[in-house]
């Protein structure tokens, strides 16, 4: 049994130095023992296994972020659906009816950003509306 604090941290302080020896030693083996071809190929960005198209300075559509921020909103739902989900038994019918009441708020929140169009990504779908609204305008 450890009978100080350096007792006690002593086995954390060897995996710690051992993390850190092995981790250079592989990095140092790489960098001596490993080949340094260069060529167009190789100086290429990879991503995902595509081939990149255009230049990185390429504009976003609105709707990636909107997706993006719909995650977040989904995940923080589920981060609040959890500790409810442990102290269900104890709160009985007002907890029930309290997370029923959210999951509604944020399902109408769903519903609503589907029915705006914001999860189709159907490019020629917007490209139809716009000529429809062009055909109404010129007559």
């Amino acid at each position: 049994m450890p009978t100080s604090v350096i007792d006690s941290y002593f086995p954390l302080f060897i995996q710690v130095n051992l993390a850190i020896v092995v981790a250079a030693a592989l990095v140092a083996l790489g960098v001596l023992l490993g080949k340094r071809l260069k060529n167009k190929v190789k100086d290429l960005p990879y991503e995902c296994g595509i081939t990149p198209v255009g230049t990185a300075r390429e504009r976003f559509s609105v709707k990636f972020y909107l997706v993006a921020m719909l995650f977040i909103l989904f995940d923080i739902e589920a981060i609040f659906l959890y500790p409810w989900a442990v102290v269900f038994r104890e709160l009985k019918m007002f907890a029930f009816v309290e997370m029923t009441i959210f999951v509604a708020l944020v399902m109408c929140g769903l519903f609503f950003v589907w029915k705006k169009g914001v999860l189709d990504w159907n490019v020629e779908r917007e490209h139809r509306e716009e000529g429809a609204g062009r055909i109404k305008d010129a007559a």
